[in-house]
C-alpha cells in the first residue's frame, strides 16, 4: 500500500509552478484529459447529484453554505473545494469529515494507473495537471462513499475547469469581478463567459447579483441552452434586519425570517441567499429542503479564514482577500463589525494580482503595515509591493516570513487594537500553521 507522504509526493508531482504564474493557454485546459481518467474508473461522474459553483468572489463560501444545508437535511453531502489552506485533504469532505489519509492512499493506487496511461499521450492531449488528478479523485472518492449530493467549486474559470465534466442538477454563478485576468480574460464579458461555461442544457441555473454586463453572459448563455435561470436580487429577494448578522430571504418557494450565517459580512447574506437559491431548485426534481434545514445549515457553516477571528486580545482576523473587490469587502465588514482603536494590517499578494486595486482599500485603514513574504513561488516580493502600493503611503514594516511578521504585529499591538492578516489564501495557511492551529497538528 502506498503511504500518505508517498501518495501527496505523487500528487504533487503534478503541479507545474511555471504554469500557474504564466499567461493562460486555453489549448493546454482539456476536459478530455479528465474524462479519459475518469472513463476506466467507471465514470463515477455519471452518477453523481451535482450542484456546481463558479464565481469569482464568494463561491467556496456559497458551496459550504450548500453543504452545510444538506447536511442538516439528513443527506450525505459531499464538498470538492480548492485550494487548501494546510493540507490537500481539506478538498475532500463528507459531511464536514476530511478525507482520511488512509483514503487518500487508497485513491491514488486507483487513479495511478490510468494516470500514468494518460501521461504516455500528453504531445497528443497535453500535459496532465494536478488539478485533473485531484479532481478525478474526489469524483472518485464520493461515488465509492454513495454521497447523496455533490458540491463541487470551480477551480478557476468554469468552462474549461476539470470540474466541468459532471452534468449538475443546478448551476450556480456567484458574483463575478476582476481577477485571474491573465489567465479569464480583461473584461468582465470575457470572466463571465468563462464562468458561465458550466451551464449545461435544459437544467436549472442561479446567479448572484452582477454588474449588468456580466448578467447578460449569464443570460444568453442559459437563452442559448434552454436553461431556467434564478436571479439573487430579482427571483430571491434578501434583506438585512440588523447589524448582528439577521436577515430575511424570499425565495422562489416561501420567506425565511430572521436566518443567522455564522460567516460574517453583509456579503455573505448574498451568498446564502443564492445558496437558498440553488437548494431551492431541487424541488424540481422532488426534493424539499425544510426551514429549519437552511436556517441550522446556515447558523452551522464553517468556512476558514474567511474574516474569521482566530484570537482575542488583540483581535485578529484572518482573510484570504485577494482582489481589490474582496479588499473592500473586508475593510467594510471589519469597520461595521468590530471596535478597535488602530489597526495593523499584515499583508502579502500572489503573483499577478492587483496590489494597487486591494491598496486602495486596505491601506487607508490601516495605522500600521507590515508586509511579508510567503514560502511559494507565487509569492510577490514585499519589496515590490511596497512600490505597488507607494501612491497610497510609504512607512510599511518589510519582513521575510509570516512568523517575523505575526510577532511584529503582535509586539505592536495593544488589546484595544485589532490585526488584519490578509492578501492570499497560501499566506492564510502559512498563519495557520504559525499559531500552531489544531487543523495543522494533522497534515
Amino acid at each position: 500500500m502506498t503511504s500518505y507522504n508517498e501518495a501527496i509526493k505523487y500528487i504533487e508531482s503534478f503541479i507545474d509552478y511555471e504554469k500557474m504564474i504564466a499567461p493562460y493557454d486555453p489549448f493546454g485546459w482539456k476536459l478530455d484529459r479528465v474524462e479519459r481518467l475518469l472513463e476506466p474508473l467507471g465514470n463515477p461522474h455519471h452518477d453523481l447529484k451535482v450542484i456546481h459553483v463558479a464565481g469569482t468572489k464568494g463561491k467556496g463560501s456559497t458551496s459550504a453554505m450548500i453543504a452545510s444545508i444538506l447536511k442538516e437535511s439528513g443527506f450525505r453531502v459531499g464538498l470538492y473545494t480548492s485550494p487548501h489552506l494546510v493540507t490537500f485533504r481539506e478538498r475532500i469532505s463528507i459531511n464536514g469529515e476530511m478525507i482520511s489519509k488512509e483514503q487518500v492512499c487508497e485513491m491514488v493506487e486507483l487513479v495511478k494507473p490510468n494516470v500514468e496511461e494518460i501521461r504516455k499521450k500528453e504531445d497528443e492531449i497535453g500535459k496532465i495537471s494536478f488539478f485533473d488528478v485531484y479532481t478525478a479523485l474526489a469524483l472518485l472518492f464520493f461515488k465509492q462513499e454513495k454521497v447523496d449530493f455533490t458540491v463541487l467549486e470551480v477551480g478557476m474559470g468554469g468552462r474549461l475547469d476539470a470540474t466541468n465534466v459532471v452534468n449538475p442538477l443546478v448551476s450556480v454563478i456567484t458574483q463575478i469581478s476582476y481577477d485571474h485576468m491573465a489567465s479569464l480574460g480583461n473584461t468582465l464579458e470575457a470572466i463571465a463567459k468563462e464562468k458561465a461555461g458550466i451551464i449545461k442544457n435544459n437544467s436549472y441555473a442561479v446567479t448572484s447579483p452582477q454588474k449588468p454586463e456580466a448578467l447578460k453572459v449569464i443570460k444568453d448563455t442559459c437563452s442559448e441552452k434552454i436553461t431556467t435561470l434564478i436571479e439573487v436580487g430579482m427571483d430571491i429577494k434578501y434583506k438585512k434586519i440588523d447589524d448582528n448578522g439577521k436577515f430575511d430571504v424570499s425565495g422562489i418557494l416561501g420567506t425565511y425570517r430572521d436566518l443567522q450565517n455564522s460567516l460574517l459580512g453583509d456579503h455573505q447574506i448574498i451568498n446564502a441567499s443564492t445558496a437558498i437559491g440553488a437548494l431551492e431548485c431541487l424541488w424540481f426534481y422532488g426534493i424539499k429542503i425544510s426551514e429549519e434545514s437552511i436556517r441550522n445549515g446556515l447558523a452551522n457553516v464553517r468556512w476558514r479564514a474567511r474574516i474569521e477571528v482566530i484570537q482575542k486580545d488583540p483581535i485578529i482576523i484572518l482573510d484570504v482577500a485577494h482582489n481589490a473587490e474582496s479588499a473592500r469587502v473586508l475593510t467594510e465588514t471589519i469597520e461595521a463589525n468590530f471596535s478597535y482603536d488602530k489597526v495593523i494590517l499584515i499583508l502579502e499578494v500572489s503573483l499577478q494580482k492587483d496590489v494597487k486595486g486591494m491598496g486602495k482599500y486596505l491601506c487607508p485603514m490601516a495605522d500600521t503595515i507590515i508586509l511579508t513574504k510567503m514560502n511559494s513561488p507565487r509569492a510577490m516580493n514585499p519589496e515590490d509591493i511596497k512600490a505597488e502600493l507607494s501612491e497610497f503611503r510609504d512607512d510599511f514594516i518589510i519582513t521575510q516570513n509570516v512568523k517575523d511578521a505575526i510577532e511584529i504585529a503582535k509586539s505592536l499591538a495593544k488589546e484595544q487594537d485589532l490585526i488584519c492578516i490578509t492578501g492570499s489564501l497560501i499566506l492564510a495557511g502559512e498563519v495557520i500553521k504559525a499559531i500552531n492551529d489544531e487543523m495543522s497538528l494533522d497534515l
